[in-house]
């Protein structure tokens, strides 16, 4: 109990010096981690005990909170048994909220007046920067910006703000691809060589179903890694990506499990551009944005100004400085992710979604509903996370996040709340705030 009293004490510190000390002294197996643990400790604001589990003479398990968030996690640390009794391991592991540890439901206005309490604090603090928006049904209850979307112009966020909105796309594919099965033009059962003939790996062609791509159960894998980086900008349309991953295996057979897979959107894209003649980019826009009247959306090149686009920033680790993220970003925003968008203009897609603008009723049913698990209390649906809490407060949205870029979209049918958070800067800082406030609204509308 000494070490990781100890261990807690120094962690929240959150000074430098002391960690590289206490590290070397007590944990040297982790010395090397120690920009691991300062990010970790920037990202978290330190942790508090909430509840110790057991202790003995070696080992000690507790459950405790992160102070920037409603986050728990369980640690568990062993020490040697002998003298001079180092820390021989510790493990954290971010765990659902804990029953005893309830948080009460606020009234509107008192979620409302916490909200912005909480953007203040996080602001203030650096740790958010990007804009805010929550409604009732369509009416706008609160709406905010803050933080800088150029801060080496002093340039303010705005509520006009476009920011990068990574996987959130997903949700514009899956809308795409059930405005394809409503017209008969894709049949959701059907594998993927039925739309994308010559697609190089059999294993994949004939066995990967379309339903096994919106649900990210196809074992399709990740387009991110060495050849991303390798080729980050000369993958400028669609079919680029699929030339460069098209030879590979399924990572485990499509149907039998849960594996997020961006390169799975990836040919949910080419296969919107086989089956309509239109790029994605013109399809989206003329079936989705139009209709939905978002006119702050879309995915252009990087190197196409687009007026109001704010700059990420994201700290490499190592670092304690905001750079820009322009060196990780791709050639342009895919079927997968890393468009930009607006809090208004998602928040439009969601009312328009809602009422059934995009799709028919059923459609909307199906591309809502839960599929495939994902986690306690997740599912995936059709470009679409559901969450469930136990109050039964259940959401559908998506979230995107990537260095210097982080949102969230959540729509509450049941209560008819919907939430949008967008940030410019690394992840948790939106998804933090929707997280606050998804455990803080009313269950009923």
């Amino acid at each position: 109990m000494r070490q990781f009293s100890a261990w807690l004490e120094v962690f929240n510190s959150g000074d430098r010096d002391e960690c590289a000390e206490f590290l070397a002294d007590h944990f040297p197996s982790r010395l090397e981690s120690l920009d691991g643990v300062m990010a970790f400790r920037e990202r978290t604001g330190g942790l508090e005990l909430r509840k110790l589990e057991r202790v003995s003479a070696t080992e000690a398990a507790a459950l405790v909170q992160e102070r920037d968030s409603d986050q728990f996690a369980r640690v568990e640390l062993t020490v040697d048994a002998t003298d001079p009794h180092v820390i021989a391991s510790l493990n954290l592991a971010a765990i659902p909220r804990p029953t005893e540890f309830p948080i009460a439901r606020l009234s509107e206005d008192e979620a409302t007046i916490g909200i912005q309490d909480v953007l203040r604090e996080a602001a203030a603090a650096d740790r958010f920067s990007g804009a805010v928006l929550v409604a009732k049904n369509d009416q706008v209850l609160l709406s905010r910006a803050c933080g800088l979307a150029d801060r080496e112009r002093e340039l303010p966020n705005t509520l006009q703000t476009r920011f990068r909105i990574g996987s959130m796309n997903k949700m514009f594919t899956g809308v795409a691809v059930l405005q394809l099965a409503e017209a008969g033009k894709v049949e959701l059962t059907a594998t993927i060589d039925v739309y994308l003939s010559g697609y190089r790996n059999r294993g994949v062609a004939a066995k990967v179903t379309i339903h096994h791509l919106l649900t990210h159960t196809g074992g399709t894998g990740d387009i991110f890694g060495p050849q991303f980086r390798a080729h980050r900008l000369e993958l400028r349309t669609l079919d680029d990506y699929v030339q460069l991953y098209a030879d590979r295996e399924p990572e485990f057979e499509p149907g039998s499990r849960w594996q997020y897979s961006n390169y799975g959107y990836i040919l949910l894209g080419a296969l919107i551009e086989k089956v309509t003649g239109q790029t994605y980019y013109d399809y989206v826009h003329a079936h989705i944005y139009k209709p939905a009247q978002m006119t702050a959306t879309g995915s252009q090149p990087e190197h196409q100004p687009v007026p109001g686009l704010s700059v990420g920033y994201t700290k490499p680790p190592g670092t304690a400085s905001w750079v820009p993220n322009s060196e990780t970003l791709p050639y342009r925003g895919t079927s997968a992710g890393g468009g930009y968008s607006t809090a208004g203009d998602l928040a439009r897609f969601g009312w328009a979604l809602l009422g059934h603008q995009l799709l028919r009723p059923d459609s909307t049913q199906l591309l809502i509903t839960g599929k495939a698990d994902r986690g306690p209390g997740a599912r995936y649906a059709y470009g679409f996370a559901v969450l469930r809490d136990s109050d039964g407060n259940g959401s559908v949205g998506h979230g995107g996040g990537a260095p210097g870029m982080n949102g969230d979209l959540r729509i509450y049918p049941q209560s008819g709340y919907l939430v949008v958070v967008l940030a410019n800067i690394d992840p948790p800082a939106a998804s933090r705030i929707a997280d606050w406030v998804d455990a803080r609204l009313p269950t009923q509308g």
